[in-house]
Order: C-alpha cells, then structure tokens, then sequence
C-alpha cells in the first residue's frame, strides 16, 4: 500500500508539473471589442452659390442635405468584428431641380358681366411655358433620398500584430446605384511602434440617366420642335424673335455606356516616433473607367446661338438674379473622357504637447491626368478641459487648379470632343474654419436601458471658396456599449 501511495503521489506530482508548464506558456488574450458598440450619426449640411452645373455654370446653387446613420460593431469572438454601417441621405437641390426647370403660368379672369347668371364662364388666358436657372424647379429631382449600406468583417492574430478586412458595400438614389467591395491587410511591428497597411476597393456604379429635359424631348420627337415637349411652344433666338433653328450640337443621342467603375489601391505607413509624437504617411491610386460625366449637367458654348424659352424681356438679363422667366435652351450636357487615374498622397503629424493639449496636423497633395493638382492643409488643436470634455478647433485650406475640360458659361466651343462647366472641376481655394466639443466616459456611467453612453461629439464648419460658393454643416453624434 505504501507503495502504491508514493507511486500516485509521483504520478500526481508529473501530471500537474507539465499542466503548469502548459498553463504557462498560455498569453492572455485582450478581446479586439469587449461588447457591442452603436454609433448614431447625424449631419445637416446647407449651401448657397451662383455657379449651378445643371444650368451650365450659373443659376442657384442652393442646397441642403440632412444624413442619418447608425453603425454597428459586433465582437464575434476575441478575435473577430463585425460592422454594419448604413444610413441615409434625404436633400433639397435648387440645382437638380432645374433638370427640367420649365413651369406653366397664366391667370383666369372673371366675365365682366356682374349678373350672377350661371352662364357666366371664366376666361382663360394663354398660358405660357417659362423657367430659370435662377429660380428653383418643382421637378421630381429637386428631391431625393439616398441609401447606403455596408458590411465589414475584420480578424486580428492571436499576437494582435495582424488585422485583416474583407467588406462589401451598396448604395443607390433616383439616378445611380453603386455596389463595392475590398479588403486589407494592416501589420504592427517593433511592439506595436510601426504598421504598415495595404488595401484595395472596387465599385461598380450604374447611371440610370436623368437627361434636361429639352434634350430628352428632342430625341423623343426626332427633332420635330412641333411635337412633344414643344408642341405649342415659342423658341426665341437671342433678339427674343420666334425661331425653329435650334438645335443641340450634332444632334443628341442618350449615353450607351452606362457603368462608372472605379478601382482603388492604398498604401499607409504610421510610426510612433516619440512618446509625444506619431507620424503617417499614405498613398493612394485611384483608376475611373465609364461614364465620367453627369448626364444632368448642361453645357452652353459661345461658338453657337442662343436660343431660349419664356420671356423675350428678360433675355438681355439672361445671366442676373433678376431673370425670373427665361431659360436658354442647352447645346449639350457636359462630356468628359471615359477613364481617369488620381493620386493622392499624404501626410500626418501628430504631437502631444502636454496632458490637456494636442496639435493634428494633416497635409495632402493631389493630381489627377484631366490637369487639376491640388493642395489641402489641416489643423486641428484638441483641448482637454476636464476630464470627460473635449474642444476641437480646426483650420482647413484647399487649393486646386482647373481640370483641361472647364469653361465658365458660354465659354466652352463646340469643336472641342471634352467640355464641362462643373465649378468643382474649376480654379478655386477653399477655406473651412470648424469647431467641436467632445463627451468621453469610458466607465459608461450613464445608461439608456442596457446601453452605456461613452461618448458624444458635436461640431459645426463653415466653408467658403473663392467662386462664392458658402457652406455650414452641423454634426452630431453619440456612441453607446451594450452593457
């Protein structure tokens, strides 16, 4: 029996050395996302200007924009999240609107006859057909709802030194639909001082065209200004005299290619380079193939007449505020190659100069092969003022030259294959000054049923540029964890 107790004894003694010796060579593991995260998002963003692409470079640019989202992140497992991102984006357009910017007015009088005989009628005056790039349509595009949604999955290695992704994204509005996917590599080196990323996105965009209306109405008649759309209609040329010469340029036939698909690579590198300091750098190469332009967007040339609907009195006044009733017929909608390859390329700063203040420092160059090199610069300056609250004042500055293809109104020529007088593809600066505050509580100490809030942001920016254009947008939002 003795015997027998010293050999189970040993035995015991064998079997839990090499259990510790396992036990030990086991690393705890921190969780990627310890619970379920939500973020409700929200932004209302409005903007005024005079440089309206859709009426070939004037008219109003009004227009406002309001976009909720909501974002999801699920831990699966230690290792594993999952992130839904969907939202919506609900706006008002001056611009858009005037896709078809022609309105009906006219007035009905009473007979002059006082009797109260029920053979008293209305008389109908003519009604006229008018419009302007000035004043905003009721048309359907002068509102519309745009949807997105994405899924993204990411893994992270046992030694958390590696983090892949895979996602896949869609989003469509009254016009366009777009569906994408992509995936990434990140990996950490020197004790997680150093990471390198690369990624890689395609999407694959369709047009459901939207053409102004004129246009459209002559290729649905075959040219016969008496018929269709035109049918009763006066054209005026450009001394307010009744004219039936108009005509886009060569004609117009409706776009056959409709896909716009772009393909993406990325590159980053971020390094830690003190305890105070971090720097990074990225570079990405973009390549665009298929319809480019928008179909919705007219342009004028100054190589041809003019030609308008509505008020002859108002055609001198043509390009002011004050033409309330006359458009002028478009030549064409812009044209721009079918393909486009952009670079940007970047860097950021970022240095701690104390507990309480930070600098953020962020700078961009672009170019692309349609001629626009651009500039942007950014500052921000977080400033802790207690524990849990947070201000951000920031400065951004955008410089681009114009692309090969703009002109302003009537300043493209009719002989050239590419045209566009889209302000964005223009000659401006822009500058944006903003301003947030920021809630953090990383204990989540206050609670909305099983939800803790851990934090809450919101900012404001207004944005000018030299062309005129004027932009506020107001941001919010609120992170909860699943308690």
């Amino acid at each position: 029996m003795k015997l027998k107790k010293i050999i189970l004894i040993t035995v015991l003694l064998i079997f839990g050395k090499i259990t510790a010796q396992q036990d030990s060579t086991k690393v705890y593991k921190k969780r990627v996302l310890e619970t379920t995260e939500i973020d409700f998002l929200t932004s209302y963003y409005v903007q005024d200007g005079n440089n309206a692409s859709v009426t070939g470079g004037i008219g109003k640019e009004h227009l406002t924009d309001f976009t909720p989202t909501i974002v999801v992140s699920i831990p699966l497992n230690a290792d594993d999240v999952l992130t839904i991102d969907a939202g919506i984006s609900t706006y008002t357009s001056a611009s858009s609107s005037n896709g078809n910017p022609f309105d009906v007015t006219g007035a009905s009088a009473n007979d002059d006859d006082d009797d109260d005989d029920d053979d008293d009628k209305m008389a109908i005056v003519p009604k006229d057909v008018i419009g302007s790039p000035w004043v905003a349509s009721s048309g359907a595009s002068s509102q519309d709802t745009w949807g997105s949604v994405s899924i993204d999955y990411s893994h992270s290695s046992d030694n958390r030194n590696t983090i892949w992704n895979v996602d896949a994204s869609f989003a469509t509005e009254y016009d366009y639909s777009s569906i994408g996917f992509g995936g990434g590599v990140t990996q950490l080196f020197n004790e997680k001082n150093t990471s390198v990323g690369v990624s890689a996105k395609v999407y694959l965009d369709a047009w459901r065209p939207i053409y102004p209306t004129e246009l459209k109405a002559f290729t649905d008649t075959n040219g016969n200004l008496n018929d269709g759309f035109f049918k009763g209609v006066t054209i005026l040329d450009q001394n307010g005299i009744a004219s039936s010469n108009w005509h886009p340029i060569d004609g117009f036939g409706l776009i056959k290619d409709k896909s716009r698909n772009s393909y993406s690579a990325s590159f980053s590198f971020s390094q830690i380079v003190s305890k105070n300091a971090q720097l990074s750098l990225f570079i990405d190469m973009v390549k665009q193939q298929g319809w480019l332009a928008n179909p919705l967007q007219r342009v004028y040339f100054g190589d041809v007449p003019n030609y308008y609907i509505g008020n002859s009195a108002s055609i001198p006044n043509y390009s002011s505020p004050n033409n309330k009733d006359v458009f002028q017929l478009a030549d064409d909608i812009e044209r721009l190659p079918d393909s486009r390859f952009k670079i940007p390329m970047g860097v950021r700063f970022n240095y701690f100069i104390n507990e309480n203040i930070a600098l953020r420092t962020y700078y961009r160059y672009y170019f692309d092969d349609w001629g626009i090199t651009a500039h942007t610069a950014n500052l921000e300056v977080p400033i802790k003022l207690y524990d849990k609250f947070t201000l951000y004042p920031s400065l951004r500055y955008y410089n681009q030259t114009q692309a090969d293809y703009f002109a302003p109104f009537e300043q493209n020529v009719s002989t050239s294959t590419y045209y566009t007088s889209d302000y964005d593809l223009s000659k401006f600066s822009a500058i944006q000054y903003g301003f947030g505050i920021s809630y953090t509580d990383i204990f989540t100490k206050l609670h909305i049923s099983r939800f803790g809030l851990k934090n809450i942001d919101l900012k404001y920016a207004n944005y000018k540029r030299n062309t005129g254009l004027k932009a506020n947008i107001i941001s919010f939002g609120m992170k909860f964890i699943l308690k």
